[in-house]
């Protein structure tokens, strides 16, 4: 948690200093093109802030108030992040839409490309930095300001090229049509965070993270493992929960059946690459069980195995055993 909190400062300090250059950039050129930029600037600064306080909230170990941990803090933050840069861009929009009926002088455009320019080298070498880092210790927080840095890159990028554009063609109304431009693009960005951040709310499925986990489970199957259904996970900041019915033989006794719960979150904890706490509840077989049963030597065997079942995500996530 220090790491990630030491990232988010870095980001903060960053986003001020950026944020001050472009509104410098602003001042020097009185374009709406450069404005466009430069608010966005200001999502960046309160962005990072409430990211490293939600990144505090979230590291607090787990209480009686909170008995999954504060980890669901970090989708508030993508949500804030999201809704500001959604905000920012309708206000760009409006603005530049003004700006198109009643323009006004601009000057000093290479000035202000250069400046820009510089800001979203920044911006993209600080954005893709903390999206590596974001992945490598399971934060949304990290990766949502990442992938938003790389936002601010490319619309810096491209209000570069604009800027140059207008100082040699000397079409002043490209102002307002690029910066049109640019603020649907932002409002598309902060829609997509705040789908993202809705999305682990209301505990929408995290389908690439599931169908790992189903993978590392068929690849490391045991015979005793006769069926597994009703999985479920849930995310919450850096670690997963997830719960699931698992059948067993129903000659094993208390100790044997801890011993295969134990493994099963063992493996998922080394190979599915995500901290997870598990909840299995353990479900004895039936004769049902026994024609896709792979158990060697069962005492109890009604008929021989006659097919083999493969867990996938249609029929290991539904609320019932393989032979219903």
């Amino acid at each position: 948690m220090k790491e990630k909190r030491n990232i988010i400062i870095v980001a903060l300090v960053m986003s001020v200093v950026l944020m001050l250059a472009k509104f410098g950039a602003y001042f020097i050129t009185a374009s709406n093109f450069v404005l466009t930029d430069a608010a966005e600037s200001i999502v960046n600064v309160v962005a990072s802030s409430f990211a490293f306080f939600s990144i505090y909230i979230s590291s607090r170990p787990r209480d009686e108030n909170h008995p999954y941990g504060h980890g669901k803090i970090e989708f508030f933050s993508v949500f804030l992040e999201g809704a500001l840069i959604s905000i920012a861009g309708i206000g760009i929009l409006f603005k530049s839409v003004y700006g198109l009926f009643y323009p006004q002088v601009i000057h000093d455009l290479l000035t202000g490309a250069v400046i820009i320019g510089l800001t979203g080298a920044v911006n993209g070498a600080l954005g893709y930095y903390m999206i590596h880092k974001g992945k490598a210790l399971k934060s949304v927080t990290l990766d949502a300001d990442g992938r938003h840095l790389l936002t601010d890159m490319v619309t810096s990028g491209g209000l570069v090229l604009g800027l140059v554009l207008i100082n040699f063609t000397g079409l002043i109304w490209l102002d307002g049509v690029l910066s049109i431009v640019v603020g649907l693009y932002i409002c598309f960005s902060g829609y997509q965070l705040i789908r993202k951040s809705v999305a682990g709310l209301m505990d929408e499925t995290d389908f690439a993270v599931v169908e790992h986990i189903i993978k590392v489970l068929n690849d490391e199957r045991k015979p005793e493992w006769i069926d597994i259904h009703n999985l479920r996970a849930q995310k919450y900041g850096h670690e997963l929960h997830l719960d699931c019915h698992m059948t067993l033989p129903n000659y094993f006794d208390l100790n044997r059946v801890h011993q295969e719960v134990s493994l099963v979150d063992k493996l998922i904890n080394e190979k599915a690459g995500v901290p997870t706490e598990l909840f299995i509840h353990t479900d004895p077989c039936v004769p049902e069980c026994c024609h896709y049963c792979s158990m060697p030597n069962c005492p109890i065997r009604s008929e021989v195995k006659r097919v083999d079942i493969e867990w996938t995500m249609e029929n290991i996530i539904r609320n019932k055993k393989h032979y219903e």
